[in-house]
């Protein structure tokens, strides 16, 4: 008798873990951490950085308002996602809607207290961070180019929450700032022209729709080209260590992706590019451990 309730529990468990997102958030947990050891903080002690309550409290508040954002994101997507993902919204819809919601604003109420645990200046970013979500879902999606913009921005604030605790910020952090930008807004473009099919059923007027697949094709090659700039740098730098690699592989990529970019004339191609733009990003998470082998390998010793 027990059985069927628990798989019930476990498939509900499953599937907000769907909605949230939650390989997304733990990349961005991992990518916080590694950016705070090996960026922010590469003097310090790895048990201190680990065990710092503080940077907890930031990277737990950030994991509520991201989440949360998947949360409304779901809602105001789902008819384009049946569509575009139809797997997913089955997935998602074992939890209800009011679960969802409960879900939500306990999220968005856990983020702005761990946020004023670490300072008032935490919590009002994270309040910000949680009104502009919101905004993002409730208006800014009716706007093509502002959409994409401000979906890229929503993306690399978590990063400004980090960066304001340490206050380090030097001319590396702002040229690794950049090439992540860059990325993440080609990311953006990729898959608005893979969703393309369900925003045309839903007259869902997104930058691909307006100005077709040919403009959103060539903005993508033009900030492909110019991801290039910020990679050149960063490889001159001697403090970014064997990292300098993965931007040495990053050169070819980029242009192994433009290639196929304008090969691509199907949703099919569109995702498999998808694929690729997230498998650059999360080799670059995994990346930042490269910056300083000897001094990860002094902490743990």
């Amino acid at each position: 008798m027990l059985a069927p309730n628990k798989t019930s529990f476990i498939t509900k468990i499953i599937s907000l873990f769907s909605v949230v997102r939650g390989y997304n958030i733990a990349i961005l947990v991992l990518a916080q951490y590694l950016a705070a050891i090996f960026i922010f903080s590469p003097q310090k002690s790895l048990r201190t950085v680990l065990l710092n309550p503080q940077l907890f409290y930031i990277v737990f508040a950030t994991i509520c308002v991201v989440a949360s954002g998947y949360i409304i994101n779901s809602f105001y997507d789902v008819k384009t996602d049946q569509i575009n993902r139809p797997q997913k919204v089955k997935i998602d819809a074992l939890v209800s809607e009011k679960t969802k919601l409960t879900v939500y604003f306990t999220l968005n109420f856990l983020g702005f207290i761990f946020g004023m645990l670490v300072s008032y200046r935490a919590a009002i970013f994270f309040g910000s961070y949680i009104f502009l979500i919101w905004f993002y879902s409730h208006k800014l999606k009716k706007y093509p180019m502002v959409q994409t913009f401000s979906a890229t921005i929503l993306a690399v604030l978590p990063f400004f929450a980090i960066l304001m605790y340490y206050k380090h910020f030097t001319s590396i952090v702002f040229v690794h700032g950049v090439f992540v930008f860059l990325l993440l807004f080609i990311r953006e473009l990729v898959k608005d022209l893979e969703k393309i099919q369900g925003n045309l059923l839903e007259n869902i007027n997104t930058i691909t729709i307006k100005y077709g697949e040919q403009f959103v094709k060539k903005f993508a090659t033009t900030l492909s080209i110019l991801v290039l700039i910020p990679v050149y740098v960063l490889v001159h730098y001697p403090e970014i260590g064997l990292m300098k690699y993965y931007f040495f592989g990053a050169l070819f990529l980029v242009p192994v992706f433009i290639f196929f970019l304008w090969k691509s004339n199907s949703v099919k191609h569109y995702v498999l590019l998808h694929n690729l733009l997230k498998i650059i990003i999360v080799i670059g998470v995994f990346s930042l451990v490269l910056i300083d082998r000897s001094v990860l390998i002094d902490r743990i010793l």
